[in-house]
């Protein structure tokens, strides 16, 4: 038989390396010291409610501030009811990656009971927030914030509970609103002078807003306080 006639043996090919999921590259996102004391305020309230003891919830704390990911913040809190909650592919599509330091793709699911939660001032906003407000306060307030996407994506669940997001004045809001016995408004665009350059482009806000014994108003421009000069 000659030589260029003699079957040549296949070489097995290496698998290529799996690809992490979404789930995975969400779990490994590094956290911020402002995450950490979302946390913190989660285990507290745990322990003032007699679900944690005093010296499990300075364990987990202990654990919480040497923690660098979001999947450790998961394991601290997942037997308790208002923890943090595993991201799933469905929940969080794929967006462009981005360098700017600090920049978050989506937030912990910011859980409110019987207390007040705000984000105000020069904050960095995530593209995708998740508000839980029962009995409590909520407002998030975008005037100022740094807002590193053209899109933000903000899902609020009102129960018995007041909530106030504040967006730009000229940005373009799409609202899915679903009161129960409750309320959605959404404040219309105007003039004044507290829009922003012509240059910028606006901000576009998808707000899903459900109300249930409560209510959800969506503001625009800088509070009044701030349009008059004060703190």
């Amino acid at each position: 038989m000659a030589q260029d006639e003699i079957p040549q043996r296949e070489t097995p090919q290496p698998n290529p390396p799996a690809q992490p999921t979404g789930d995975e590259l969400a779990l490994r996102r590094r956290v911020s010291d402002l995450e950490r004391e979302e946390v913190a305020d989660v285990l507290r309230e745990a322990a003032g409610e007699g679900r944690l003891s005093y010296p499990e919830l300075e364990d987990r704390l202990e654990t919480l501030y040497a923690s660098k990911t979001y999947g450790e913040l998961v394991r601290i809190t997942a037997d308790l009811p208002n923890g943090l909650s595993v991201p799933t592919t469905s929940a969080v599509q794929p967006v462009a990656q981005s360098g700017q330091q600090g920049v978050t793709h989506y937030a912990p699911v910011m859980n409110v009971f019987l207390s007040e939660g705000k984000r105000t001032g020069g904050w960095i906003a995530p593209q995708r927030q998740e508000v839980n407000a029962v009995l409590g306060d909520v407002t998030l307030d975008y005037t100022e914030a740094h807002l590193p996407y053209d899109e933000v994506f903000v899902d609020v669940k009102s129960i018995l509970a007041d909530v106030k997001i504040r967006v730009p004045q000229n940005a373009i809001v799409h609202l899915d609103s679903n009161p129960i016995l409750g309320s959605v408004t959404e404040q219309e665009s105007g003039l004044g002078s507290t829009t922003q350059p012509a240059t910028t482009a606006p901000k576009v806000f998808h707000i899903r807003g459900t109300a249930i014994l409560g209510e959800i108003k969506i503001k625009r421009g800088p509070r009044l306080s701030k349009r008059l000069g004060f703190s």
